[in-house]
């Protein structure tokens, strides 16, 4: 009898859930547990965006003031503001405006600027490189060092090293940014005149040019990450030393930097990464204080100018531009440690 054709092919590749049968996603996620949370991850990260973005343009929709009344001053006629509003569709229902918002959005579309004229996209694009800019070098310069200083905390724990590393760490951590921001300023480029004030970074500037200006403010964000992810290493590191393995290398006679380095680090990867995460989220969205201390022509600096003039455009823009690099850092960081868990990787 020739085979059926319909019939399932024995060794066949294997392939997602099928959308039509509502217990195929149960048995995935049973038979490929490590997709199974990656691919939930990915839905949830997608679904907070979308309610991030609901409350972002609520939140501004419910904002007391209106921006026709603000741009033509309060002489302005009932007719004036009312031939405003209908110019940039606020006469329109909120749901309407919302969906043609996020469909835009969607399509790398954000409108308008109401106060300049200009496409907010293109103004965006010029300031997120610089935001990008500041935070890569700020990153890579804490990353290691967090990284680095941790492990040498542990290596000498309890000893004069590992007191003044959390001395320092714990002072860093007390000061705001701009505070540090400005103790630098007054020190580097005022008294000693050894560093550029302000930062202001310019499209014709070349590569070494634009790191002298930015060497400042990622001094700043540098000391303030620098103590949350070094004391996290430190933690996390000394919590996997009390293992049974751990206590195996000890006894066979191994160095305390390659018990650290090579057995207990590793294995620690999971706690790091998500504290890693959280701050390299903030040196994106969280800079906003920091350009502005330093006059730094980023995102941040470009949304507290349009919240001052209540250009709401630019203001969504950002704040939603802000939101997807916090959810899907987390996002990155749960599935680096959903893949470093072995029981994950190699299921029974």
């Amino acid at each position: 009898m020739p085979p059926d054709p319909s019939a399932p092919v024995s060794g066949s590749p294997v392939s997602g859930p099928s959308m039509s049968d509502p217990n195929a996603w149960r048995r995935f996620v049973r038979r490929h547990p490590l997709a199974g949370l990656i691919l939930q991850r990915l839905g949830l990260s997608v679904a907070l965006l979308f309610a991030v973005s609901v409350m972002i343009f609520g939140g501004i929709e419910a904002l007391p003031g209106d921006f026709a009344t603000t741009y033509l001053g309060q002489s302005a006629t009932p007719q004036a503001v009312a031939n405003i509003r209908a110019d940039l569709g606020l006469d329109r229902p909120v749901t309407t405006r919302y969906f043609e918002w996020l469909g835009g959005a969607l399509q790398g579309d954000f409108g308008t600027s109401w106060a300049s004229r200009n496409s907010v996209s293109e103004q965006i694009g010029k300031r997120l490189g610089n935001s990008l800019f500041l935070a890569f070098f700020a990153a890579l310069v804490s990353i290691p060092l967090a990284v680095g200083l941790g492990m040498l905390a542990v290596q000498y724990r309890n000893r004069l090293p590992d007191k003044i590393i959390n001395i320092v760490s714990l002072a860093a951590i007390s000061l705001p940014e701009f505070f540090v921001g400005y103790l630098l300023i007054m020190v580097f480029a005022v008294q000693y005149g050894v560093a550029t004030f302000p930062a202001t970074v310019y499209d014709g500037m070349g590569f070494l040019d634009r790191l002298s200006a930015i060497a400042l403010p990622v001094a700043t964000l540098v000391l303030v990450v620098l103590a949350h992810m070094m004391r996290m290493t430190r933690a996390a590191i000394l919590n996997v030393m009390s293992s049974a393995y751990v206590e195996t290398a000890e006894l066979k006679g191994l160095s305390a930097f390659r018990i650290i380095a090579r057995h207990a680090a590793p294995n620690a990867v999971a706690p790091v990464v998500n504290v890693i995460a959280l701050n390299l989220a903030y040196l994106v969205v969280g800079v906003v204080v920091v350009e502005v201390v330093f006059v730094y022509p980023g995102m941040g600096q470009y949304m507290v100018d349009a919240v001052t003039v209540r250009d709401m455009p630019v203001v969504q823009a950002c704040g939603l531009i802000f939101a997807a690099f916090y959810i899907f850092l987390n996002m990155a960081a749960d599935i680096i440690a959903i893949l470093a868990n072995p029981r994950l990787r190699h299921p029974r």
